[in-house]
């Protein structure tokens, strides 16, 4: 068994500024170790389900997927033979979840509302350039290209602890995906759980994830369209005029660029170069 945990920041439990998403700003370290404790629960939950005995054929691969991706802190996962992280960037298409391929089944820590989302006060996604990204005319979050990237690879995604808005969409693209939601956006503020609590939930329903995963492993496995439609609405005209200029991409309107392909890994390399 290969579990994959890719982890961002901005949905952690509690998380309600940018200075805490960070490195050397106020707050950045008490987040960061909720974000590492966040993913040490989801791997405690695993590591309770009976699937990881064997350390030359099971794995649980963490991605830091946040920022620097140098924000989990090692020494507090758990201490275990079957866990690898994943830290600094890969630079590679799909670079969030560098090292999904070849899993069994893929997870999310810390996601967050997409950027036209107020789900989240911290709603982004992949950068601050843009206002929506639309895949086939759905607006897509972090969440749901990453799901997908999963996907082109055969690999269902399982888990998704975030906050609440972002756990309802995700739930309306793989109705069978496990949820924890541990934030709600109140306009410029969040409501949040008692981290303690969080992890806890977290642990308890990453455990109920694989469970069911046992039972029915293509139970969350997305089916991809046959064709992708991409439109990036940008928020500066700079970022449009040299998004244009990536082969087979299309102008829209000022701000607005679109592509389209059959191939989703191409859909990747895009967004990657564009964004």
């Amino acid at each position: 068994m290969k579990l994959f945990i890719s982890s961002d920041i901005e949905g952690t439990c509690g998380i309600n500024h940018w200075d805490e998403t960070e490195i050397g700003k106020p707050g950045y370290d008490r987040f960061a170790r909720e974000m590492t404790r966040e993913v040490r629960a989801a791997c405690d939950g695993a590591l309770s389900s009976g699937y990881f005995q064997n350390a030359e054929t099971d794995e649980i691969r963490i991605k830091d997927a946040h920022d620097s991706a140098r924000n989990i802190i090692p020494e507090e996962l758990p201490e275990s033979e079957m866990i690898r992280l994943i830290r600094g960037w890969v630079t590679i298409p799909g670079n969030m979840m560098a090292g999904v391929k070849g899993c069994d089944a893929a997870a999310m820590t810390g996601y967050h509302s997409g950027a036209y989302s107020a789900g989240n006060n911290l709603s982004h996604t992949s950068n601050l350039h843009n206002q929506v990204i639309e895949v086939n005319g759905r607006r897509t979050s972090e969440f749901d290209l990453n799901a997908m990237f999963a996907a082109y690879y055969g690999v269902p995604t399982i888990f998704l602890a975030g906050d609440k808005a972002l756990c309802e969409e995700a739930k309306e693209l793989i109705p069978a995906l496990t949820v924890v939601p541990v934030n709600e956006g109140w306009g410029n503020a969040t409501v949040s759980l008692q981290p303690a609590i969080a992890q806890q939930r977290i642990r308890e329903k990453m455990l109920e994830a694989l469970e069911q995963f046992r039972r029915d492993p293509k139970c969350c496995l997305m089916t991809l369209p046959e064709q992708f439609h991409v439109e990036i609405d940008f928020k500066d005209l700079e970022k449009a005029e040299r998004g244009f200029w990536y082969p087979g991409a299309k102008r829209v309107d000022d701000k607005r660029i679109a592509y389209d392909s059959s191939d989703y890994f191409e859909v990747t390399r895009f967004l990657y170069f564009t964004l």
